[in-house]
């Protein structure tokens, strides 16, 4: 563990003697520990254990253990990460060293303009992202599952089609409605807001409302979930000033500002995951592209929606997009992540992992970082595919790893979130930043 430890929860285990580096590998045993005391809803902030003395300003990789299980992406704001592990955990990215926790449950997390917007199911409220502080707290008409933050507007969708629009700085809400769908209450397939804009599916048709006052700016027949294919709608709005869906086997182009439909695409295969938009022209890699239940990738024209290639890889249950990054497409499909040319479709190289992909890998620097239910973060080569380093872990890795000035971030079933080198994995002696 790390000299200085902040606490039992916080360090390293190093590795085996003639490990370090690429090769260095930590296997971490679960501990066992008690399932969450029911939360106070009063409950201040629980203070962070007395510092130790300054550490050299050396940076080194770190671990932080939770009581509980931990779920989701961790999110990276400013100097600090948070997590939920059925409270919402502060820490420090330099360190790894807890700044606050709550004794609030979060099953649903944002984090937006220096404040954590959680909700534990029938209650919504909002935190001082530097220290935990409560700054407001409401009573939800129904259970919240599905929580989302943009331009100083909270939306939510609860149980029994309830969306709900708050207003980020005090919790006073600005419009609800009902009706929405109820066939998939999921974090994912509820309402989506994006520069404004909220988008609703509610009786088979998806709406636009506008974020402050919830009126409608257009609304276009997109079906039920029968008509859809059995899955949820997905969304993603692009700098092209289109919002780009994928309903079903289905796939759409509409105008952000109108509603009106450019073009449409249909695929033999329901797509689980939203499309993923790269700028430019099609021979420089620009276009949509996304991938269907099936492991069949497309490529499709962002102005006409024509079907420019499509290759087929294995088959792939992830809700998360395909990732375009300089040049090229990455897809995790079942336990492998395949990497083809944007422009081509040509395949570059496939790494096989020990288990099922999970998440989306994050690229950064030339490299690729992913999880996988073999319990491993692997980085590789983003060009070659070649394993540049490994960290086995005690459990599954959940969400997806995120990357932020030279380390990666990760959390674990182990009950751990991990802090990284991107480079050298956990081997030390990189300057602090």
């Amino acid at each position: 563990m790390f000299p200085g430890d902040a606490g039992p929860a916080t360090g390293w285990i190093r590795p085996p003697a003639g490990l370090t580096g690429a090769d260095a590998a930590l296997a971490v045993p679960s501990p066992s520990a008690p399932s969450a005391v029911a939360p106070s809803p009063v409950a201040p902030p629980v203070p962070p254990p007395n510092r130790p003395p300054d550490a050299p300003a050396r940076w080194r990789p770190w671990r932080f253990r939770m009581s509980n299980d931990v779920w989701g992406t961790p999110v990276v704001d400013g100097d600090l990460l948070y997590v939920t592990s059925f409270e919402v955990h502060a820490l420090d990215v330099a360190s790894g060293r807890r700044q606050f926790k709550t004794r609030d449950v979060a099953w649903a997390m944002a984090v937006s303009d220096g404040r954590i917007h959680a909700s534990d199911g029938p209650t919504l409220y909002a935190l001082d992202g530097t220290d935990g502080t409560e700054r407001w707290r409401l009573q939800t008409d129904a259970w919240v599952y599905s929580l989302k933050v943009d331009r100083g507007t909270v939306v939510t969708g609860t149980r029994g089609g309830g969306v709900q629009a708050w207003e980020a700085s005090n919790g006073e809400r600005l419009w609800h409605l009902s009706g929405a769908q109820t066939d998939f209450e999921t974090p994912e397939a509820g309402p989506a807001i994006f520069d404004g804009t909220v988008y609703v599916w509610q009786d088979a048709r998806l709406r636009a409302l506008d974020a402050r006052s919830g009126a409608e700016l257009w609304s276009y027949p997109i079906g039920d979930a029968a008509a859809c294919g059995g899955v949820p709608v997905r969304m993603r709005p692009a700098p092209d000033g289109h919002l780009y869906v994928s309903a079903g086997a289905r796939v759409l182009s509409v105008d952000i500002a109108s509603g009106h439909v450019r073009w449409h695409f249909e695929a033999p295969a329901v797509f689980l995951s939203p499309p993923a938009f790269a700028p430019g022209p099609a021979v420089a890699g620009g276009g949509i592209y996304l991938a269907d239940y099936l492991g069949t990738v497309y490529a499709l024209d962002a102005t006409t929606g024509k079907d420019r290639w499509r290759i087929a890889t294995e088959s792939r249950q992830s809700i998360e997009p395909v990732l375009v990054a300089d040049g090229n497409v990455h897809v995790g499909s079942g336990s492998a992540l395949y990497t083809l040319d944007a422009v081509t479709g040509t395949p570059k190289w496939r790494f096989a992992a020990g288990g099922e992909v999970v998440g989306s890998p994050v690229a950064a620097d030339g490299r690729l970082h992913f999880g996988s239910a073999d319990h491993v973060l692997y980085t590789l080569d983003a060009s070659g595919g070649q394993l540049r380093w490994k960290l086995a872990t005690g459990g599954e890795i959940t969400g997806s790893p995120v990357a932020r000035r030279g380390v990666v971030y990760a959390c674990s079933k182990d009950r751990c979130v991990y802090a990284l080198d991107a480079e050298k994995g956990t081997a030390t002696g990189r300057a602090a930043r």
